[in-house]
């Protein structure tokens, strides 16, 4: 039941949600989740990078508006210390992530979320919600609703 609501709630909210980022401080919470090829990304390997965590799914309208942008930012920015991971929330899983990658030509590393990642960032309310992780781990500021590229790349080029 608390997997419904959640769903239902980010669902009604996504298409409403006031965009604009928030600061933070503290410590992103670290997690290892599964690729499509059977490998695995963990956060904490990143140390060092500015790593930008994007929570997303397929069905959802404001993700798949701001996709093309952050690729696009994640192309002009990879050789400078930027990585991108795209978190699907997807409860379908890879039948519906692989073949959304393939046709929106994602190359950041995307990954299969859950519950407990989703909420260990405590923040997320709505998706797209898109936290930018500084260096040495922490998370600088999040983001909840759509942006546009010119938005993510004037936060990125902050954290760099």
């Amino acid at each position: 039941m608390h997997r419904t609501r959640w769903w239902g709630v980010a669902i009604a909210v996504a298409a409403f949600a006031a965009a604009s980022w928030t600061q933070d401080k503290g410590p992103a919470p670290n997690f290892t989740l599964p690729t499509a090829t059977g490998g695995t990304i963990e956060l904490a390997k990143l140390h060092g990078k500015v790593v930008v965590v994007n929570f997303w799914a397929t069905w959802c309208g404001p993700c798949r508006s701001e996709i093309p942008g952050m690729q696009e930012v994640y192309e002009k920015y990879k050789s400078k210390g930027l990585e991108i991971i795209g978190v699907s929330l997807d409860q379908k899983g890879w039948d519906v992530i692989n073949p959304f990658v393939k046709r929106m030509n994602i190359s950041y590393p995307v990954v299969l979320g859950n519950n407990q990642v989703a909420e260990s960032y405590g923040h997320i309310d709505a998706i797209p919600a898109t936290f930018i992780v500084g260096k040495k781990g922490e998370v600088l500021q999040h983001h909840v609703g759509y942006m546009s590229k010119e938005e993510f790349e004037q936060a990125v080029k902050a954290a760099l």
